[in-house]
């Protein structure tokens, strides 16, 4: 393990609240524990994999606290949360096989989409609506494949699943960010093994991190369950943006290195 000073070791531990604030939210929380650990001197590999180690208990708190207040019925969500986790599994697991770049290139774009189709859809509250996919085959198909994509890439995994709630089964905003995240808790769950299992986790800073993650999770849950769409809808547009912006700004992004060339 990095020798961390003690400083670092508090900076990471406020990085970590923060991101399990707005990722209990809105999403989003690796871009701010990622760089962060980078930042702190971490190989990426070995970042992506404490993040996946401090994401569980963010996740794992805000999924406690939605449940708690009666907003995802656990039990009846099991099957969609184990076909996330294996969707995980499998994407972390096969990474080296899909095009990488391609992922990189496109998701900016498709992240802008999201924050305008939230920011400019009228009506967009906590109300529930016609559903346009039946539940079985949302929790077969649609589930996996963003738990496969959270695995094998990962940002903007949350928005993907809240624009799937929201757009394939009606779901009204809250109930969309307390369904989101149980799956992302799932997702976190398969890349984790995958991570533990080829050995680039960093268990100390991760726990110190998942600790921090673990509150600022809490406080947020709470927040959101206390304001609905009125909170989580600017703050799922402003994540998705800056989400955007960071990787459009990443030196080694395939769209700059192509207008650099």
């Amino acid at each position: 393990m990095i020798d961390l000073a003690t400083q670092t070791i508090a900076f990471l531990a406020i990085a970590a609240f923060i991101a399990g604030f707005v990722d209990s939210i809105a999403g989003g929380g690796g871009l701010i524990t990622v760089p962060a650990l980078l930042i702190a001197g971490f190989s990426p590999v070995e970042a992506l994999g404490t993040n996946k180690l401090q994401g569980l208990f963010g996740s794992g708190s805000a999924t406690i606290t939605y449940a708690a207040k009666g907003h995802v019925d656990l039990r009846r969500q099991l099957p969609s949360a184990f076909m996330s986790c294996l969707g995980s599994i499998a994407g972390a697991l096969l990474a080296t096989v899909l095009p990488g770049k391609l992922l990189s290139l496109v998701l900016p774009f498709i992240l802008v989409a999201i924050a305008l189709y939230f920011a400019l859809k009228p009506n967009m509250n906590d109300v529930d609506r016609h559903e346009r996919m039946s539940p079985f085959l949302f929790g077969l198909v649609i589930v996996p494949a963003i738990g496969f994509y959270d695995g094998v890439f990962g940002p903007g995994a949350g928005s993907f699943f809240m624009l799937a709630f929201v757009t394939l089964l009606g779901y009204g905003v809250l109930k969309a960010t307390a369904h989101t995240k149980l799956l992302n808790f799932a997702s976190n769950i398969g890349a984790f093994i995958a991570f533990a299992f080829v050995g680039v986790i960093s268990w100390k800073v991760g726990i110190v991190m998942g600790v921090a993650q673990f509150l600022g999770a809490r406080l947020g849950a709470h927040m959101a369950i206390r304001n609905g769409a009125k909170l989580i809808k600017p703050l799922l547009v402003v994540t998705c943006i800056a989400l955007a912006v960071k990787l459009l700004m990443d030196p080694t992004h395939p769209l700059r290195v192509m207008i650099g060339a």
